[in-house]
């Protein structure tokens, strides 16, 4: 891939509900906004909360199936494809990059929802290729921060790290009433993760022994979480961050995205 002069951006993204797929609101309006915005990548890696394996493993198909990993939901929602291409190619470059690393090449998965629900909006023409990174949950925060770091010269090559996910995701504390307030603990979580990125204190993030309080409460189990830090990794020195999206819905999951791009 030809070297750009800038690194691509990078994207967290909280995905929150699945019926954000079937139309428009404040959240993704926000979505389709940051779409137009961002310069259009040659190709997309996605770490997504809900493809964790117990090893590391990349997509390599050259069309990946649109993957319904959910149950309960209107059928118009099942219906939803995203028809875009893969890139065996640039699975060979993640693995290459993940080197001397274990990395499996799967041509089963394709994209589950923590993908194409937000791509879909940010990219509706399904025209750009898309692989998707497994969350190795046998391993250590530190270990998916090292892994943006590994993959961080993709972004050179305009490759966009998108991190699907959600900093606080407590379904057992969600409130289904439309316009539920926060949880005071699932706002205060969410807004020391903010400030611990703003001021670029990615340590603190990584050591969970040593989270407050609310962290528990916040995030159960980690999967949600995950996706943020591969993100983080791939933090560049021409970087600037922001924060594109923040609420939370339903009281207790956080919608916040972290962009990380360069001004100069």
């Amino acid at each position: 891939m030809p070297i750009a002069e800038l690194p691509h951006p990078a994207l967290f993204l909280g995905h929150g509900n699945p019926m954000h797929a079937l139309g428009h609101d404040s959240i993704t309006d926000q979505w389709r906004a940051l779409g137009n915005q961002l310069p259009r990548p040659q190709g997309i890696v996605v770490f997504s909360a809900h493809w964790g394996l117990k090893q590391c493993a990349v997509t390599a198909m050259d069309r990946p199936r649109t993957i319904h990993d959910f149950g309960g939901f209107p059928r118009a929602l099942y219906q939803i494809q995203y028809p875009c291409p893969g890139s065996p190619q640039l699975a060979n470059r993640v693995r290459t990059l993940l080197s001397p690393w274990t990395v499996h090449t799967d041509h089963e998965w394709g994209l589950d929802h923590g993908a194409w629900s937000l791509l879909l909006h940010l990219y509706p023409d399904a025209d750009i290729p898309v692989i998707q990174v497994a969350l190795d949950l046998g391993q250590s925060p530190d270990f998916h921060y090292d892994l943006g770091k590994r993959l961080a010269p993709l972004r050179q090559e305009g490759v966009l790290l998108l991190g699907s996910g959600n900093i606080v995701h407590h379904l057992g504390a969600a409130m289904w009433e439309e316009m539920s307030p926060p949880h005071s603990w699932a706002e205060s979580f969410d807004d020391w993760v903010v400030e611990r990125i703003r001021t670029h204190d990615h340590k603190s993030l990584l050591a969970w022994n040593r989270w407050p309080a609310e962290g528990h409460l916040a995030v159960p189990t980690p999967e949600h979480f995950l996706p943020l830090l591969p993100v983080l990794g791939s933090f560049q020195p021409t970087d600037q961050v922001s924060f594109p999206v923040r609420q939370i819905e339903m009281a207790s999951i956080s919608m916040t995205g972290v962009l990380l791009a360069s001004t100069e």
